[in-house]
């Protein structure tokens, strides 16, 4: 999954706190031939779609969510089989543990970066599935 093409109609749940940066996935995602369902700005709201949208086919989680980290979050659609990558501006090494080597994108992204991250976690998901 590289192609433009390839993610034309892909539903994707948007996690991120900060508004500007929603604003340029949304952006980003739009240029990928994405369909942006929902975004989340805040934990709660994160959690009540994480647990409720039915439409999602992958999710972008900011990794620090106003100062909560997402994990819980994570761990709910992983539980729901939604495949789903993270942001972050620490890299990979500032995952923990237990999430070291899952898709993630590093902050600041290109649409490339944001679209080969997002063709890792939707083939990992079918692998897995």
């Amino acid at each position: 999954m590289s192609a433009i093409e390839d993610f034309q109609g892909l539903r994707v749940l948007v996690v991120e706190d900060d508004s500007l940066i929603c604003l340029l996935f949304e952006d980003m995602l739009l240029d990928l031939g994405c369909n942006v369902v929902a975004t989340a700005c805040d934990f709660k709201r994160a959690s009540e779609l994480a647990q409720g949208q039915e439409d999602v086919d992958v999710a972008i989680l900011d990794v620090n969510l106003g100062g909560r980290l997402v994990f819980p979050i994570a761990d709910i659609l992983a539980a729901r089989g939604i495949p789903f990558l993270f942001a972050t501006g620490m890299g990979v090494d500032g995952l923990p543990p237990a999430w070291q080597g899952h898709c993630s994108v590093q902050k600041p992204m290109t649409t490339a970066s944001l679209g080969a991250a997002l063709g890792r976690a939707v083939r990992e998901q079918a692998k897995s599935a």
